[in-house]
């Protein structure tokens, strides 16, 4: 059961919403490595998500210039988001070879969120709250040192750098908020598009031969991440953000995990290690305890 003082933070059309979105977060994970494991390089994988978004919202959108307030904040947006949060996610999993600490080690955009709104919309952190954040990081470094992953530290790194980044991008969605959310994230995707497909032609090469190798199936899990988590999902939690803070939203984000976990057993058959199961939960209870301070 949740918590009732979590639920009523949310009227209840827009609590079933964050749920909603928590499991189709849950399942980008699986399906994103499920795509890589085509032997599709990360970045370039990266690339191709942004391109569905963008070219999935431009019906959607109508090309109004914003307001110049709007400009700085946008362009800020649409690179840690668009760029920083997709290569260093994509590149993390890539290296991994289990899902299951990646999709623990997301749980960090939660901690880095509040701390990035402490210092950019001026709301407290009480000291409970930084005990708490450092617990969850603390259950961080205890999966780092599982032996058994020993590894997958570097992918735990990469995922640390996203989390970092997505906590900077939902502080900034705040700044943006009265600019249309389609028109935001659609400017994010052409953004995250160009700038990782340059990394990709650069350091992965191969690209027009890569593009030529993706199969139908391959292309069905690239619409998943493309349209239903980059459009659908994330589309949707900044929606969430014109009416409520991002220390009442980014709590729910302790949720995605365990559907994450469950859809990776049940897709890749990960169980996992005991270290690595109190270091998860020592992460998710943390951030779940995080939510409940006002």
């Amino acid at each position: 059961m949740i918590h009732s003082r979590w639920v009523n933070c949310l009227t209840t059309k827009h609590y079933f919403l964050v749920l909603f979105i928590m499991l189709i977060f849950g399942s980008s994970y699986p399906v994103n490595k499920l795509a890589l494991n085509t032997s599709l390089p990360p970045m370039l994988a990266g690339s191709l998500r942004m391109f569905i978004l963008f070219i999935f919202l431009i019906p959607f959108c109508k090309f109004k210039i914003p307001d110049k307030k709007y400009f700085f904040p946008l362009i800020g947006f649409s690179l840690t988001m668009g760029f920083g949060v997709i290569f260093f996610l994509n590149l993390s999993l890539g290296k991994a070879t289990l899902v299951a600490p990646i999709i623990i080690g997301a749980q960090l955009a939660i901690p880095f969120a509040i701390l990035v709104s402490s210092i950019f919309l001026g709301e407290k952190v009480s000291t409970k709250q930084c005990i708490l954040i450092l617990i969850s990081f603390f259950g961080i470094f205890l999966i780092g040192y599982d032996p058994n992953l020993k590894g997958e530290i570097y992918a735990l790194f990469l995922c640390g750098i996203s989390a970092f980044f997505y906590g900077i991008a939902n502080v900034l969605s705040r700044y943006i908020k009265e600019v249309d959310v389609k028109f935001s994230n659609m400017i994010m995707g052409l953004t995250g598009f160009i700038t990782i497909l340059i990394f990709s032609i650069f350091t992965e090469g191969n690209t027009i031969n890569h593009l030529k190798d993706i199969d139908i199936n391959t292309w069905f899990l690239l619409l998943h991440n493309g349209v239903t988590v980059s459009v659908i999902a994330h589309t949707s939690l900044f929606y969430l953000y014109k009416f409520y803070s991002v220390n009442k939203v980014m709590p729910f984000y302790s949720l995605f995990p365990i559907f994450g976990l469950i859809l990776t057993f049940l897709i890749f058959g990960e169980i996992p290690t005991i270290l690595s199961t109190i270091g998860g939960a020592i992460v998710i209870i943390s951030v779940y305890q995080l939510q409940k301070i006002r």
